[in-house]
């Protein structure tokens, strides 16, 4: 995996850059709890195990950062791949695409695909059969486009940042996790810390909404304008 471009770029750097809480609040307050107990048998266990644990967590936060990222943000502001903006773009109703070539794209879906999106008069009598049968358009030019160096740089970065949205989500509630126990503890250093912590994964929740909608229709673009030129 880790000589997929996609997963190292789009799945495990946000992860890494949204993992600081998780593995702050193991090292500080959970690996402590069995430290003495191994060192008393071996002074570089416990190193090594938390070396491992750590790497652990990581990786089940690339999970779980993909999973938050898809199935709650993405689904709130798209709800599901019919109201993605590839399927919107090519809406009779959607005049973000110029008209003439709205249609090219259309005339090239039908020749390379035997396939004919609805008319304006059917898309507004039943428009989601419209989205449907856009989706499953798109499904194939993604296919077709699947070697596409300058598609793939796209749904990456696209990538990037709504994972990194879903590690943020994540973050900042192991932010706040922090912040409490250190309060408990009086320990004013990591409360300081907790607080800069959940106020900087706090903003990429808050700028969600525009951070997915804008590169989701940078990719939506470059999808079509891409298929244009095969």
């Amino acid at each position: 995996m880790i000589n997929n471009p996609y997963y190292l770029k789009a799945r495990l750097f946000p992860t890494v850059l949204t993992s600081i809480p998780a593995l702050f609040l193991y090292n500080k307050f959970v690996a402590p709890l069995y430290h003495n107990q191994l060192e008393s048998i071996y002074a570089a266990l416990p190193t090594i195990t938390n070396v491992i644990f750590s790497s652990a967590i990581i990786f089940l936060l690339v999970q779980i950062n993909r999973f938050v990222s898809k199935e709650i943000f993405q689904r709130l502001y798209f709800k599901d791949e019919i109201n993605m903006p590839t399927t919107n773009l090519l809406l009779k109703s959607n005049t973000e695409l110029e008209t003439t070539i709205k249609q090219k794209i259309e005339d090239k879906i039908k020749n390379k695909f035997d396939l004919t999106l609805l008319s304006a008069v059917e898309e507004l009598a039943d428009e989601p059969r419209a989205r449907k049968l856009i989706a499953t358009t798109v499904s194939q030019i993604r296919n077709t486009l699947r070697d596409n160096s300058l598609i793939l740089q796209h749904n990456i970065e696209y990538g990037f940042f709504r994972n990194l949205i879903g590690g943020s989500f994540l973050a900042f509630i192991i932010s706040i996790i922090i912040l409490l126990l250190s309060q408990s503890n009086g320990d004013v250093a990591t409360t300081n810390l907790g607080f800069i912590l959940s106020s900087i994964y706090f903003l990429p929740i808050i700028l969600s909404k525009v951070i997915i909608d804008n590169y989701g229709k940078y990719y939506a673009k470059i999808l079509y304008e891409q298929f244009l030129t095969i």
